[in-house]
């Protein structure tokens, strides 16, 4: 085999075991920290920089930890006022979708469900449309859709398979 080849399979698998690794670094994080137990700083070390840092009013704070855009998972991280992990959890879940309600603001659906996949604007139809990429009960990874108007509120939202854009009822 030429060197050159050897060199560009090495750079391959490297990035294949990486792209592996980032789940497995929230496996493990989940293993590892420990409530009340764990800092932020442990927090950091074992899942990396934060994509947002929502600052909660009582000093606690939520890190959002997004792995997309091909990824189906967004953690929210919980830390108390005193930098203490409290636990974590996946926010691209059923339930937090059927929490989406016609009137909310664009910016309270973006704290719930952390940094969309995907944006797209129709001006035609005076919408804007965030969508999450998810693993849906059939476990294949699908979008939920958030429909909003001019004003930045919610009109309605919808599923769509990622294989064939076709919409799945909602």
């Amino acid at each position: 085999m030429k060197e050159e080849d050897m060199g560009w399979r090495m750079r391959l698998c490297g990035g294949l075991v990486a792209l592996a690794s980032l789940g497995a670094c929230d496996y493990f994080a989940q293993k590892e920290l420990k409530p009340g137990v764990s800092t932020v700083d442990d927090v950091r070390r074992m899942m990396g920089k934060p994509e947002m840092i929502w600052e909660e009013e009582d000093g606690s704070q939520v890190l959002e930890f997004v792995r997309g855009p091909e990824g189906t998972e967004t953690y929210m991280v919980e830390i108390d006022a005193e930098g203490r992990y409290l636990g974590m959890k996946n926010v691209l879940v059923q339930e937090n979708f059927d929490r989406i309600r016609p009137g909310m603001l664009r910016d309270e659906v973006r704290r719930m469900l952390g940094k969309p996949t995907e944006t797209a604007r129709f001006p035609l139809k005076r919408e804007e449309v965030l969508s999450w990429r998810f693993s849906s009960e059939y476990n294949r990874p699908d979008m939920f859709n958030v429909h909003f108007d001019p004003d930045g509120r919610v009109v309605t939202t919808s599923v769509t398979a990622a294989k064939d854009g076709s919409e799945v009822g909602r």
